[in-house]
Parts: structure tokens; C-alpha cells; sequence
């Protein structure tokens, strides 16, 4: 895969030695970039945990590109649902340095509990104040649309659902798998959805709605492959995904998947990320931070991952997919926030059936 290295960091320290020194770019040139080089190389850490949901594939990646720019190690750990818990329990003594992936609410909940250093990204002030804290304390990296898809082979478009509140209909019996309460995206999908019902009809609607979905899933899987392919076998026809992962699926595993973007809109969740407060490695974590939403970071992961940049200047060398105006679910982030918790317990607790629940 080619790699693209990054030059923010460096570049913009130069450019603050040229400002201070008031000298000509002759005149300071290739001297102070090899001193900003190694002064920037003698801050960072040797080392830097980064605490994940994102797919090991693209997480390599990105740490591989990150190691050669930089000469930081770095290690993740991928953990999928239980990423807020373990950056909390580990609150009084930080065992990872950045907290990478899980969407705005989750970030809003966890920087009300004091979990988070605030950065200053060179990049920050292109972000939308709808995809960052205000303060510092977190940013979007990735927009990320959860979409319905079916397998054409089995159901026409005809029949296929055109928005959320079809899944809960009894035509759909039996005909839906999604995945279970390990996957970060399904969590933020459920949390939209019942703030969406509960905003525009009532909170008990929204449960209903809740409960409907559930009566109708066939199976619940903690492992996002595993799902694909129950579409793919035509073991059910319905499901729900994030759309990079359901455009890969189709075109480069050959699934007979079909995209429908949902009527009311797609829910589309901001991947976020934050360093940790009192993190072992904090000048490592804002390196880190700077490489991901840099331009150049966020083009990788656009082209390499199908993965849709907060920044919108590089949305032109993107994917086509990304360039596409598309509508989003009316919801408000800072609601989910405050009732996620019992929000997920509720879902997790009375509607995830053990029985249906499909583990690798």
C-alpha cells in the first residue's frame, strides 16, 4: 500500500522560527529546519498507546505512517464497545495516551468527566464547530454514515426497506441481522434512533420502534465480518452498516449488496478523538492527533479506507461516494450524551436476546 508521510508538525514549527526570527527564508532556511527537526524529534516520547474501535487493517496503517514520519512506536489496542469503559476505569492512573474512534456524545460524556487533555491541532480551525469541542478537548476526524443494505440476490428494491421505521415492520420478520452491542457504530445507531423517535413522537414510541427492530432480527453478531457474510450466504436479506464497510463488501469481496440510504436520513456518526489527561506520552498523543487530521492523514484514510474526512477542503480528492450530498438524521449529539448510558443498558438489557446473539 503506498504511504503518504506528513510534514504539518514540521512545517509549522518552521514556520513559527522564520516569524520570531523575522529573517529571510535564504537566510534561515535548511539551518533551522535541521534544528526545528531535531528539537521536534527530542520532545516527542519514544512510545504512544492509542485505545481504538477502528479496523486493525487501517489502524497499522496509519501507525506505520505515523512511526516513519515521526520515529514514535506505537502501539493499539483495538477494543471495540468497551472503549469508554476502560479509558474511565483507568481515569487515576492512564495506561493509553489517546483515546481514538467512538462518536461525539461518547466524547462529550467522557470530557465531562474530566478524561481528556486539550490539543491545539494546526488543523482545527477548518473542523466545523459541529465536529469538535469548542475548548480543544476532543475533534472529528471521520464522518461516518450507518446506511440499511440488502442482498439483491434474495429481495428486489421493490421490496427492499426505505427507511429505519420499516425495519420494525412485521414484513421484515426474520429477515434482519445486525450486529450486537460490541459494535461502536450500532450503539451510536441506536442512540440516534431513539432520540430521533423520542424527539419527533415520543419516548415511548421510540422503545416501541426499539422493540420492533428486535422481534425482527433474526441475529445479533459481535463481529462485523461475520454479519457481511450471513447477508451475503442470504441467511437474511436486511442489515445495517456503516457505508465504507458496505461499499468494501461489495466491491471488493463481490456480495451482492445493494446501499439504501434511509428516507430520514443516514445516521451519520463523527469519529472522534482525544488525548488522555496525564497520559504517559503527551507530546507523542499531540503528534498524534496532528498526523491524523492533517491533510494528508485524512486523505489516506479516504482513499486507502473509504473513510469520509471532517476536513472539507480534501473532500475533491476523495472518493466519488464522498462528494455525493446525501441527508442525515435529524438528531441532537448532546441529548444522546446524557442519556447514553441508560439508553444502552435499556437496549442492551431488553432487547439484545442471548439466545440470537452469534459470537466468532
Amino acid at each position: 500500500m503506498k504511504r503518504r508521510f506528513l510534514a504539518v508538525l514540521l512545517a509549522a514549527t518552521m514556520a513559527f522560527a522564520l516569524t520570531a526570527c523575522g529573517g529571510t527564508e535564504e537566510e534561515s532556511g535548511s539551518t533551522d529546519e535541521a534544528q526545528t527537526e531535531e528539537s521536534t524529534d527530542a520532545e516527542l516520547e519514544d512510545t504512544l498507546v492509542v485505545y481504538s474501535t477502528h479496523p486493525e487493517d487501517m489502524l497499522e496503517a496509519i501507525a506505520e505512517d505515523f512511526t516513519e514520519e515521526t520515529g514514535v512506536e506505537v502501539e493499539f489496542i483495538n477494543l471495540k464497545g468497551e472503549l469508554a469503559d476502560r479509558v474511565r476505569s483507568e481515569k487515576d492512573n492512564p495506561q493509553a495516551d489517546v483515546m481514538f474512534g467512538g462518536d461525539t456524545a461518547t466524547y462529550m460524556l467522557l470530557q465531562g468527566e474530566d478524561c481528556f487533555e486539550a490539543t491545539e491541532p494546526s488543523w482545527a480551525g477548518e473542523v466545523d464547530d459541529a465536529y469538535k469541542d469548542a475548548d480543544g478537548y476532543w475533534y472529528g476526524t471521520y464522518r461516518t454514515p450507518m446506511v440499511l443494505f440488502y442482498n439483491s440476490d434474495i429481495m428486489t428494491a421493490e421490496e427492499a426497506p426505505k427507511d429505519w421505521s420499516d425495519l420494525a415492520d412485521s414484513a421484515y420478520a426474520d429477515q434482519i441481522v445486525t450486529r450486537d452491542s460490541l459494535s461502536s457504530s450500532m450503539r451510536s445507531t441506536i442512540c440516534a434512533l431513539v432520540a430521533h423517535y423520542s424527539a419527533t413522537e415520543s419516548e415511548d414510541a421510540a422503545w416501541n420502534y426499539v422493540e420492533g427492530l428486535s422481534a425482527n432480527t433474526r441475529n445479533f453478531y459481535n463481529s462485523g465480518s461475520m454479519m457481511f457474510q450471513a447477508v451475503g450466504r442470504g441467511e437474511a436479506a436486511v442489515s445495517m452498516a456503516v457505508i465504507n464497510d458496505v461499499l468494501t463488501n461489495r466491491d471488493d469481496n463481490d456480495m451482492p449488496l445493494e446501499m439504501v440510504i434511509p428516507e430520514s436520513g443516514a445516521v451519520v456518526i463523527t469519529d472522534c478523538i482525544a488525548a488522555i489527561k496525564d497520559a504517559p506520552h503527551p507530546n507523542a498523543a499531540a503528534a498524534f492527533i496532528e498526523f491524523v487530521g492533517s491533510e494528508t492523514g485524512q486523505l489516506m484514510t479516504a482513499n486507502d479506507f473509504n473513510r469520509m474526512p471532517v476536513l472539507d477542503s480534501v473532500l475533491a480528492d476523495c472518493p466519488e461516494w464522498m462528494q455525493t450530498e446525501f441527508s442525515a438524521l435529524d438528531v441532537d449529539w448532546n441529548v444522546i450524551s446524557e442519556n447514553q448510558s441508560d439508553w444502552l443498558e435499556r437496549w442492551e438489557t431488553d432487547y439484545v436476546d442471548a439466545d440470537r446473539t452469534i459470537s466468532e
